[in-house]
């Protein structure tokens, strides 16, 4: 889920279609006691538009130039619009939230100037290239932000509360057991989710994984004992070397592992 603020008393949730039942009732279980109004959108549609040129093209046919001067994880209403500048797919761009009503008509503009519609496959090597999880696979509630590679978004200051903070706390002061990992496949093969990594420190998995088209490898994120440092991939029942990288594996194009 992402939360845009956009005052004191003023935000924009836009929640994971899957999740979407699971995230109004939690909103619903952790709200009383507090002046808060949630209002869902039906009405309204995204169009998510990424890539080096995202930019100015949607800047242009909104004719919007002040869209340039957005900041990366910022947002702001245009008009009956929209639009922020989150990038969740890896390239740089803009996610448009508009009436559906209007939705098609902007579609068709943007693919006549030159955006090129985008399936899910491709979006899912996009993100996994740019190390980026993806809800399912990489994190749910049973990993916590520390074991997924998302400690970095985490504030635990004693003075900063929110829900799960103590036991965030806790598990950082005693040290995680699990730890996420890039993974890059040594030789012919195709990294999946759900496929077993052998350690030297016990068995991890692999959560997600493809045939990078950048790379021409594969590649993956794993969940591995803390403590793992060589591994094999279990592939169509044979283990086969893989070494341990840092994503993101590609980042604006450019290859950032050793191969």
């Amino acid at each position: 889920m992402i939360a845009y603020y956009l005052a004191d008393g003023d935000y924009r949730l836009v929640v994971n279609a899957a999740t979407r039942e699971k995230d109004l009732d939690w909103f619903a279980a952790h709200s009383s006691g507090y002046a808060i109004e949630l209002v869902e959108r039906a009405e309204l549609a995204m169009i998510a538009v990424q890539g080096p040129a995202a930019r100015a093209r949607v800047a242009d046919k909104l004719a919007a130039p002040q869209l340039l001067e957005l900041g990366i994880f910022s947002a702001t209403r245009l008009g009956r619009q929209f639009v922020a500048r989150t990038g969740y797919t890896g390239e740089d761009g803009f996610e448009i939230i508009l009436p559906g009503a209007q939705a098609v008509a902007l579609w068709r503009e943007l693919t006549r100037a030159g955006v090129s519609a985008c399936g899910l496959g491709a979006r899912d090597t996009l993100r996994l290239e740019a190390g980026m999880n993806l809800y399912g696979n990489d994190m749910d509630e049973s990993v916590s932000p520390l074991e997924c590679g998302l400690g970095w978004t985490l504030v635990l200051d004693a003075e900063r509360d929110f829900v799960g903070a103590d036991a965030l706390r806790r598990q950082q002061q005693a040290g995680p057991m699990r730890r996420q990992t890039g993974v890059l496949l040594e030789g012919r093969g195709v990294l999946r989710a759900g496929q077993r990594v052998a350690t030297s420190a016990g068995d991890g998995l692999v959560t997600s994984g493809t045939f990078s088209p950048t790379l021409k490898r594969s590649i993956g994120l794993a969940r591995l004992p803390v403590d793992a440092d060589s591994i094999q991939v279990e592939v169509r029942g044979k283990l086969l070397a893989a070494r341990c990288v840092n994503p993101p594996f590609v980042r604006h194009g450019e290859v950032k592992i050793d191969l």
